[in-house]
C-alpha cells in the first residue's frame, strides 16, 4: 500500500462508525473529567477533534462554549443528532467546522485550546506538528492555554515483531453483531508510526469479516516538548494521568498543558 494512503486510511477509518467509537471509549471518564474542570474556568473553548462529542458535550454542559474542528464528517454528523437532542442552550453553545486540524483558520481566539485522546497522534510528521501549531498560535488568547493528551510510547510493546497479534474476547458490535476481534501491531521505528490493524471477525453466517486500521504516531516526552518549545510554547506542566499526578516510567499517558511564550 502506498505509505501516504496508509496514514490517510490510519488517520480516518477509525472515526468513520461513530456507534462502535461511542461504545468503545463509553467507560473512558477520567480525561473527561479532567477537561471539564479546565474548561470551568473559561467562558470560550476551542477542541481539536471534537468528534462525536464525547468531551465537548459536558463541557457546555458546565456553561462554556465550545468551538469544534474534525475532519470527521460521519463523527460530526453524529454530534448534530446528538446535540438534537438536548436543550436548546446547550445546543447554542456547540458550533463545529469540518476540516484538517493543521489548516482551518477561524478567526478567533480563545482562552483555552484542547486537543484531547491522541488526536495530536495523527500528526504524522514535523512538518505536520509545526503547521498544527501554528494554527493553534493563531487561535489562542496571548494569555491562552493549550491542554492536550497523547499516549506515552511503551517501548516494551513497540519491540513487538511485526505483525503480532493479539485476540480479544468476541462482543457485540453495534452495527456488526457478535464479533471475534485481534489487533495486529506494526511499529515503524524509521517514522515512528505505530500501524495498528483492528480486525473484526462476524459470527453471523455470511458476513465477512472487516478490518479498520488505525496509525498513531510516537512522540517521546521530551521530543514533545522540543517540537513545543521550537514552536514558540512554553511547557508549563506535563501529569502521568487525570488526576495531576507525575509523569513517571509506568504512565501510559501525557497530559500537556503549554502556552505561548513570551516575546
Amino acid at each position: 500500500m502506498n505509505r501516504d494512503r496508509e496514514l490517510d486510511a490510519g488517520a480516518r477509518a477509525h472515526f468513520e462508525d461513530p456507534a462502535y467509537y461511542a461504545q468503545s471509549y463509553a467507560t473512558r471518564k477520567d480525561d473527561v473529567a479532567y477537561y471539564v474542570r479546565i474548561a470551568k474556568k473559561h467562558d470560550r473553548v476551542l477542541e481539536y477533534g471534537i468528534g462525536n462529542g464525547r468531551i465537548a458535550l459536558p463541557i457546555a454542559r458546565g456553561g462554556a462554549a465550545v468551538v469544534g474542528i474534525d475532519q470527521s464528517r460521519a463523527m460530526l454528523a453524529d454530534l448534530r443528532a446528538r446535540l438534537k437532542r438536548q436543550p436548546a442552550e446547550l445546543q447554542a453553545r456547540i458550533t463545529t467546522r469540518t476540516g484538517d486540524m493543521r489548516r482551518v483558520r477561524l478567526g478567533k481566539r480563545f482562552p483555552l485550546v484542547i486537543c484531547p485522546f491522541n488526536t495530536a497522534l495523527h500528526l504524522y510528521s514535523r512538518e505536520h506538528v509545526e503547521q498544527w501549531l501554528a494554527r493553534v498560535h493563531e487561535h489562542m488568547e496571548p494569555r491562552g492555554e493549550l491542554v492536550l493528551d497523547i499516549s506515552m510510547p511503551i517501548l516494551e510493546d513497540l519491540a513487538d515483531e511485526p505483525g503480532t497479534s493479539y485476540s480479544m474476547r468476541p462482543f457485540v458490535h453495534p452495527t456488526a453483531g457478535l464479533v471475534g476481534y485481534r489487533e495486529i501491531f506494526d511499529y515503524d521505528r524509521v517514522r515512528q508510526i505505530l500501524f495498528v490493524s483492528m480486525c473484526f471477525e462476524p459470527k453471523t453466517r455470511g458476513t465477512k469479516p472487516f478490518m479498520v486500521p488505525l496509525a498513531h504516531r510516537q512522540y517521546f516526552p521530551r521530543e514533545f516538548e522540543a517540537l513545543l518549545h521550537y514552536n514558540g510554547f512554553d511547557a508549563t506542566a506535563v501529569h502521568g494521568d487525570f488526576e495531576g499526578g507525575p509523569l513517571t516510567q509506568t504512565s501510559d499517558t501525557m497530559v500537556w498543558h503549554a502556552r505561548r511564550r513570551k516575546k
